[in-house]
């Protein structure tokens, strides 16, 4: 099993199995895809790949969740794990909150819904091009 994991999060179910199937159809086993339907849920899995050593390469969270926000989850991983690169995906987010994003959470991309595969792929791709 690969050691280097994407991560993705969101609130519906239904998205999270789009991203599944989208990102393993174009990355295939490279990597190791994990995914989270809240904040809560994502942090167990950032540290359970963690303990594993497991390296995140990349995270692409939903912004409006339950609890707390999808901006406000990525400055925190940000701010905990810098490398991680850090995609937001979302119908609904604001301008303040994207730009909060790209302020605090080195955000390399704001995905809003619903997405493109090309461009989905696209952003992760150029997101890992800083790993090589």
């Amino acid at each position: 099993m690969p050691n280097l994991a994407i991560l993705c999060v969101d609130d519906e179910r239904i998205i999270l199995l789009s991203l599944r199937d989208r990102i393993g159809k174009h990355f295939g086993d490279r990597y190791r895809y994990e995914f989270a339907q809240s904040v809560e849920e994502a942090w167990e899995v950032i540290e359970e790949l963690y303990s594993e050593n497991i390296k995140i390469l990349a995270i692409v969270s939903d912004w409006l969740m339950p609890g707390i926000k999808g901006d406000e989850f990525l400055i925190e991983v940000h701010a905990r794990f810098p490398d991680i690169v850090t995609v937001l995906l979302s119908g609904q987010a604001d301008e303040i909150a994207i730009e909060r994003a790209r302020k605090y959470a080195n955000l390399h991309a704001y995905i809003p819904k619903p997405w493109e595969e090309e461009t989905l792929i696209s952003i992760i791709k150029s997101g890992l091009e800083k790993f090589k």
